[in-house]
This record gives C-alpha cells, sequence and structure tokens, in this order.
C-alpha cells in the first residue's frame, strides 16, 4: 500500500511541498487540496502579474534581517534551501530569473504565468492529484498513526498532512490548527498602506521620491527607501516596511498615528543648516518655485513651499530666516497623520501564524504531532516587500517535501 501525503492549500508553499515530495519520492502518493476553485492565485497577482520570485540576496546573515518575524527560524531554514537554490531549482526547469535594480527578481517573461505554468508540469509529470473546491474542517490522527482529514466532501486518510493554507486575518480561522492542539500568534496585518484622509499631500497623488526616510512618532519604528503618494496617503517600500516592522504596534495603536517623512535623508539636519548658505547662495535671484536644489519632484516642491508659508514667485535672495527654518523642517521632518490602512494591493500578508516554538526548522515537522508538517505562510514568519514572502514559501515547502519523501521512503 503506498503511503500518502495530503497538502493542504494550493499557493506557492503548498504546491512546492506537493510537486517536490511527489519528485523526491515516486513511491509517494500526493493529493493537494485547495479551498477555492484557484491555484497559485497569489503568485499569479504578484509583482503586478509578473511574480515577484525572490530576491537578489545571497548572505544569509542579511537575507534573514529582511523579515521582522521568525529570524532565528529562518537562519536554520535558509541553510537547507535559499535563494540560490530557488534560481537553480526554476533555471533546471527552463525558467531563467532576471534582477531589476532594487533586487527583486523576476522571471525574464515578467509573467507570473511562467512560474505557474512550470509548477503546474512539474505536478503533472509527477503525477501529484489535485482537487479544487475542497475545504478541509479538522485533521485527527489516528491511534494506529496516520490522519483523518475531515473535508466538506470526503473523509481523506493520510499518512503525512502539510498544512499550506496561507495567513489568515482573525485567529478563529486557524481552528484546524489549533485543534491539533498547536498555539497561534495573534494574527494582524503587514505589509498596509498608510491612509490620511483630507490631507492636502494627497493631491500630489502619482509622485514619487527615489529614496526618503519615515519615523513614525512615538516608536523606533523607521524605514528608508522609494515612498509614492496615493490618492489616499503614502504607499510604496517605505511604507511598506514601516508596516511589516510595526505591524504588532500599528495594530495596538489602532492605525491611529504620526509619521515624519524626511524627503531629503542623504542630508543630516545640522549638515543641510551648514551648507543652506551655500545652496543659497547658489541659486541667487532664481525664483524659489523654479530652482528647486534638492532634485525633488515639482509639484512636491511646490507643496512644500505652500505648507511653509512661502511665495513660489519671490526670490531665493528674499528668503527670510524664518522661511527657511520652515521649509528645512518641511524638508527633513514632514509631519502626517495617519488614519487608517489599506491592503497593499492583491499581496495580502499576516504578522502571526503557528508558533515558530513549535515547529522544527530542520523538517517543518510539527513537534507535537509525527507526521504534520507546515510550510508558508501558516507560520508566524512574514518579510518586507521584494519576493521574501515567496523565498520563505520555496524553502519551508522544499523543506517539508524532503522530509516528508525521506520519511516515506525509511516507514
Amino acid at each position: 500500500m503506498r503511503e500518502k501525503l495530503v497538502v493542504i492549500g494550493g499557493g506557492a508553499a503548498g504546491f512546492f511541498c506537493a510537486v517536490n515530495a511527489a519528485r523526491l519520492n515516486p513511491g509517494l502518493q500526493v493529493l493537494l487540496v485547495e479551498k477555492s476553485n484557484k491555484l497559485l492565485a497569489k503568485v499569479k497577482v504578484s509583482g503586478g502579474g509578473r511574480c515577484n520570485t525572490t530576491h537578489a540576496c545571497f548572505e544569509l546573515p542579511e537575507l534573514v534581517q529582511k523579515y521582522p518575524r521568525g529570524q532565528n527560524f529562518l537562519k536554520k531554514t535558509f541553510h537547507w534551501f535559499n535563494t540560490n537554490d530557488t534560481i537553480e531549482w526554476f533555471a533546471a526547469r527552463g525558467v531563467a530569473l532576471h534582477t531589476e535594480a532594487d533586487g527583486r527578481m523576476f522571471p525574464i517573461t515578467n509573467n507570473s504565468q511562467t512560474i505557474i505554468d512550470c509548477l503546474l508540469k512539474e505536478a503533472d509529470k509527477y503525477k501529484v492529484q489535485v482537487q479544487l473546491q475542497t475545504g478541509v474542517e479538522k485533521i485527527t490522527s489516528k491511534e494506529s498513526g496516520g490522519f483523518v482529514i475531515v473535508t466538506d466532501k470526503e473523509n481523506i486518510d493520510a499518512n503525512y498532512v502539510c498544512l499550506a493554507t496561507g495567513g489568515f486575518p482573525k485567529a478563529s480561522q486557524f481552528d484546524i490548527v489549533t485543534n491539533t492542539g498547536h498555539t497561534i500568534e495573534t494574527p494582524v496585518p503587514s505589509l498596509f498602506t498608510f491612509n490620511m484622509p483630507g490631507n492636502p499631500i494627497t493631491e500630489l497623488m502619482g509622485v514619487s521620491v527615489p529614496e526618503a526616510q519615515v519615523k513614525i512618532s512615538g516608536t523606533k519604528i523607521s524605514a528608508t527607501g522609494p515612498l509614492l503618494i496615493t490618492h489616499w496617503g503614502m504607499s510604496g517600500p517605505a511604507i511598506l516596511k514601516c508596516s511589516a516592522w510595526g505591524a504588532r504596534e500599528l495594530a495596538n495603536l489602532g492605525y491611529q498615528f504620526t509619521i515624519r517623512v524626511n524627503w531629503i535623508p542623504t542630508y543630516a539636519e545640522q549638515d543641510l543648516r551648514t551648507a543652506w548658505p551655500l545652496i543659497r547662495a547658489e541659486q541667487g535671484n532664481a525664483k524659489l518655485g523654479g530652482r528647486n536644489p534638492f532634485e525633488l519632484p515639482s509639484r512636491l516642491w511646490l507643496h512644500l513651499l505652500t505648507v511653509s508659508g512661502i511665495d513660489a514667485g519671490a526670490s531665493w535672495a528674499t528668503l527670510t530666516s524664518g522661511g527657511q527654518n520652515k521649509l528645512i523642517i518641511a524638508l527633513m521632518g514632514f509631519e502626517c497623520k495617519v488614519a487608517g490602512k489599506t491592503t497593499f494591493k492583491e499581496e495580502f500578508v499576516t504578522c502571526g501564524g503557528v508558533k515558530l516554538a513549535e515547529i522544527d526548522a530542520n523538517t517543518m515537522q510539527s513537534k507535537l504531532h509525527k507526521g504534520l508538517y507546515f510550510a508558508g505562510e501558516i507560520m508566524d514568519i512574514d518579510g518586507i516587500t521584494g519576493g521574501f514572502n515567496f523565498q520563505n514559501a520555496w524553502t519551508s515547502g522544499w523543506i517539508a517535501a524532503k522530509s516528508i519523501a525521506d520519511a516515506a521512503k525509511n516507514s
């Protein structure tokens, strides 16, 4: 009788576990069940439909720093399967990746369907069975070993189970996990944009700055990176990093807080004040609105002049010391009140999930139940934007697959 693995969840982590387990142990029967009618839905929409497959970050100490939660766990998992392994795995199946200037890696086709087709081809090659629109209601252990998976269609027997359902916004949605005795770290949103209702800055929607520093007042949360002004507030990597690192703290604040933006983070405030007379002298009688020495987008520069009470038609030579002081503050400590958040595109990510102390990082096996494994975002691991959450999905899916394939060979 062939041993059977049931993978619950048809996203990146679940699919990677299923295809690799079937490949590494052809004697294993692999069934993947997915509650929706779609496979690899996040892969499809990631990176604007291009699939941000991983990130060109190859040093493990640096790589683990990209994850607000789970770093000690990932120090172990990335030794087994990391960015290099992801690149090689896809390359071996005819999918080459290219790196963008910011480090994000995409298939050279710039089409997420390339990644999906690769995984579907692999599933077909190794005879992975797929069952869609099958909701799992409960997992129970059998006294003789193995599990019974209770679904809304039938009961399924399995020797091994890999839970890869992704993250959930509510703790109650983790019932399938807590019923097995596992503990859940309370889920809260991560990777979201900041809403600033009624703030005149939103009139600059579409304006982006290649590098800005964002600090959240009253906290230690700070991030630097590209910033985008939207019709509801602010987005871009600098904002998303703050939302990831501050996921729990910002939830506790009810998403009501103040941020300070430094639009020119290459300057320290004292350095700017020291350099100001020279900057001013270089502009001479040029109009303030027409001569921007900081290479900021012109609409943003005019807005900063307005909030500083400075006439854009006046010359640099007539700028008063009071106006100069207000402009420096607007450039380096621009305050905005945040009231609420918006999910970043379709790339919903949660902070929280299965407590990592209950999972063996070297196998992805539950420490409470032999034969029960976890992969992906169902665990209390989440990364910043840029391909890091997918890297964790590939890594954990591969480790679970290898562990299950080996266990089945040795049983």
